[in-house]
C-alpha cells in the first residue's frame, strides 16, 4: 500500500457554505505532495482534517489503512508532525522547552530526548546555543527550525506543512526552503505541504494538488497542469503568477 493518508468521499460544511467538497486523495509514502490554490479554497481545512482537528461531514480519512477517530487520534498524532505559519510556539517556554514538549508528555528519558535534541539541531543547522531563548528573542527563521525541530522529536511518519514559510522575507524563506529539502530527502520523510506560491509548490512537490472553491481541480506534476489544464482556471491560476518559470 504506496498510500500514507487516504481521504474517500470527505466533505466539510460550515453552516451553507462548503469549506470542502466530497474529496478523494491518497498521500504516497516518502513522497512531497503540495496543496496550492487561492485563499479559502480548502487547503487549510483539508490538513485539520487529517490531524483531526476538525471532523469531517461525510467521508472516511485512514493513516496507514487505520480509520482516524476521536478514539485513536491521541495515538496517531504522535505520528504527526505539524508545523503552522509563523511557529505557533509557545511564547513562555525556551526554543528547548518547546521542541521537548511532546517527548516529556510521552515518558522519554532525559538521555534520549537530550541526544534527539542535538541531532535536531544538526539537522535543521539550529545553534543549540540559541535553546535557552525565548521565542520573541528568536528571529523568524528561527523560529521556524523550532518549529521544525519540534514537529520532528518524536520521528513522525507524516509532516504536515501549513504555509509554514510564508511569514519570511525572501532571502530567509530562500534558505529555509533549501534545507526543507534537503531534510525531506534525507529522512525520506512523507510531507503534506501546503502553500499559495507556486514556485514554492513546484521546488518542493513531488506531486502537485491544485484545488479552488473546496474542491481538487487538478493534480499531477506542473508540466501536467501547464499542458493538459483540466479547466480554464488551471491556466488562470499560473498565468497569474507571474514571473515563475515553469521547466
Amino acid at each position: 500500500m504506496s498510500a500514507l493518508i487516504r481521504l474517500t468521499d470527505v466533505s466539510k460544511r460550515y453552516g451553507d457554505a462548503a469549506a470542502l467538497l466530497p474529496t478523494n486523495l491518497d498521500i504516497e509514502r516518502g513522497k512531497t505532495t503540495v496543496l496550492i490554490g487561492p485563499s479559502g479554497c480548502g487547503k487549510s481545512t483539508l490538513l485539520r482534517l487529517i490531524i483531526h482537528l476538525i471532523e469531517p461531514d461525510s467521508g472516511s480519512i485512514t493513516f496507514d489503512g487505520e480509520p482516524i477517530s476521536t478514539d485513536n487520534i491521541d495515538a496517531l498524532r504522535r505520528r504527526i508532525g505539524y508545523v503552522i505559519q509563523e511557529g505557533g510556539l509557545f511564547p513562555h517556554l525556551t526554543a528547548r522547552a518547546n521542541v521537548l514538549l511532546m517527548t516529556r508528555h510521552v515518558g522519554k528519558s532525559q538521555e534520549e530526548m537530550h541526544g534527539r535534541l542535538l541531532e535536531l539541531c544538526e539537522l535543521t543547522r539550529f545553534s543549540d546555543q540559541l535553546l535557552p531563548r525565548y521565542p520573541v528573542e528568536l528571529s523568524g527563521g528561527q523560529r521556524q527550525r523550532v518549529s521544525l525541530m519540534r514537529a520532528l522529536m518524536l520521528s513522525p511518519q507524516l509532516l504536515l506543512l501549513d504555509e509554514p514559510l510564508g511569514a519570511l522575507d525572501p532571502l530567509v524563506r530562500a534558505a529555509l526552503q533549501k534545507d526543507l529539502k534537503k531534510i525531506f530527502a534525507r529522512l525520506q520523510q512523507t510531507v503534506l505541504f501546503v502553500t499559495h506560491d507556486l514556485a514554492e509548490a513546484i521546488y518542493f512537490g513531488d506531486k502537485i494538488v491544485l484545488m479552488n472553491e473546496g474542491r481538487i481541480v487538478q493534480k499531477g506534476s506542473v508540466t501536467d497542469l501547464r499542458e493538459k489544464p483540466a479547466e480554464p482556471f488551471v491556466l488562470e491560476f499560473i498565468n497569474a503568477q507571474r514571473g515563475v518559470v515553469l521547466t
